[in-house]
Parts: C-alpha cells; structure tokens; sequence
C-alpha cells in the first residue's frame, strides 16, 4: 500500500497520472503567475481507467514548454498510456517544431498513430482521442486534437473552443468516400461503422482505413485578456458547455482546485463517463 501510494505521489509530482481519482499541479519557472492544475475521476463503467494526463514544464530549444493534453481511450488503456510516453517526445524531435509547428505537429501526429499501429499485437486493438496544447514561452498556445476531447480558452469571461469536435456525422462524407458508413445503430449516438462514437482517433487498426488521426491544430497568442485554459475529455463535455464550464471556474483562483471543481460539477450532473480535466491559469 505505500509502495502504490509513493508511486501515486511520484506520477503526481512529473505530471501524468492515471487511476480512479488523481489530483495534481504545476507552475512555470519563466512566468511564475502561469499555472497549471489537474484533477480525473474513473467513471461508473466496468472497466479499469481509460483516461491520461499530461502536465508539466519543461525546458527545450533554449525555450520553457508548457505540455499539456488529455488522452481518452476506448477498448483499453494501453493506446493512452503509450500516447502518455511518446506524443510530445515525437512533437519535439521534430526538427522544425519551433519554425514551422503546425507542420510539425500533424507529422508527429502521423508518426505517432504509425507507431501504435505497428504495435497493434503489443497494444491491442483499442484507441484513443487526443487534445493537446504546447505553450511556448507564457506567450504562443498551439493546440491540436483528434476526437472529442476538449480544449476551450477563456479570455474575459468568454469562451473560445481552440479544439474541433471529430464527430462520424460531421464526417460522414469523407468516412463514406473511404468505403466506410456512419450508423446509429446499435446505440443511441452516429458510429463509424456502427462501432466508434468519435471519426478520428490514434490507433483502431481494423477501423484505420475508415478512420483519420489528422489533427485540426489551432494557434492562440496569449495577452492580457487570457485568463485560463481547459482541457478535458468528453465525461466533461456530455454533459457541460463550453460556457457553462467558463462560469464554473471563473471566481476559482487556484487551478488544480478549478480543475478539480469541474470534475466534481460533472459527475453532480450525473456523467457516467471518465472524467479527466487540466486547468491553466495565466493570472
């Protein structure tokens, strides 16, 4: 037991985690009034977590790099997870990531899913959406994303979403040109192939040939009119808008505490989901 409590502490403390409840935070060195907080929560489904995080600073090409993304898995944990350990490594081995980062960021992007893909026997047959959000210097937030996981930035009360939701009948064209359909059946929600809620995702190798991982990357300038940032999976979103989750947090001045608060006022709404959130804090 304190072995597993110790290890808790140690994920916590680098800044990914995933387990039934974790809690987290961090702060830039550059601009110690930026900072960051998490908070997951497992859902009311059988399975073990499928939800990771990822948060922390970190020095690189002589810049500070605020990481940050939130990982929702389907069909296991193992395709998150490995997204956990290698997403941003491929995004920063890109050797154009500070010139040319959109560019930089689909590749990785693309390489990345290659790699899970080719791991299908290790990793198994499952996947995994996608939002990050790099912050370059407290000024330059990219963001890019695959499914519906969330990314929404706040800047004098006002909700922007940085983030695309990949949704099968916003892309039914595109996935029926590939020979693929969106049903809904069985279920109540439109499915690639009756089968998967969100059209892009890493991983899903028997979906892959129906199923894009193309990211939609979205830049945001960072004044003095930004106030926060949200990243969190669909448990939030099902059951949250965008301004409804702003107004939540907007009086709560410690991140990890408004990052916890939008997890507990989602499952107070009845999400039956895996709850994961990130909130940075720029004042």
């Amino acid at each position: 037991m304190i072995g597993r409590e110790l290890l808790h502490k140690m994920k916590a403390k680098v800044g990914f985690s995933s387990s039934e409840s974790e809690t987290g935070k961090g702060k830039s060195k550059m601009s110690k009034h930026i900072t960051h907080g998490f908070h997951l929560v497992k859902g009311k489904s059988n399975h073990a977590m499928e939800d990771y995080v990822f948060a922390q600073f970190k020095e690189a090409h002589d810049n500070e790099l605020g990481l940050f993304a939130i990982f929702d898995g389907h069909l296991g944990h193992d395709v998150p997870e490995y997204l956990r350990s290698h997403l941003f490594d491929n995004i920063l081995n890109e050797p154009e990531f500070l010139t040319e980062t959109e560019s930089a960021i689909r590749r990785a992007y693309h390489i990345t899913d290659s790699m899970i893909l080719e791991k299908e026997v290790e990793l198994g047959k499952g996947g995994s959406t996608a939002v990050t959000a790099i912050l370059i210097n407290g000024q330059k937030l990219v963001v890019a994303n695959v499914g519906d996981s969330r990314a929404i930035i706040c800047k004098n009360g006002v909700a922007k979403q940085l983030s695309v939701d990949h949704e099968p009948s916003k892309e039914r064209k595109r996935i029926e040109s590939r020979g693929g359909f969106v049903s809904n059946f069985p279920g109540d929600v439109p499915r690639v192939d009756g089968q998967l809620a969100v059209a892009r995702a890493f991983g899903d190798k028997s979906l892959k040939i129906h199923l894009s991982s193309e990211p939609d990357v979205a830049v945001e300038m960072v004044d003095d009119d930004t106030e926060f940032l949200i990243l969190a999976s669909d448990g939030l979103w099902k059951v949250m808008s965008n301004e409804e989750a702003v107004d939540c947090i907007k009086h709560v001045k410690d991140a990890k505490s408004a990052a916890k608060h939008l997890t507990e006022e989602a499952l107070s709404r009845k999400s039956k989901d895996d709850i994961s959130c990130i909130v940075v804090m720029f004042h």
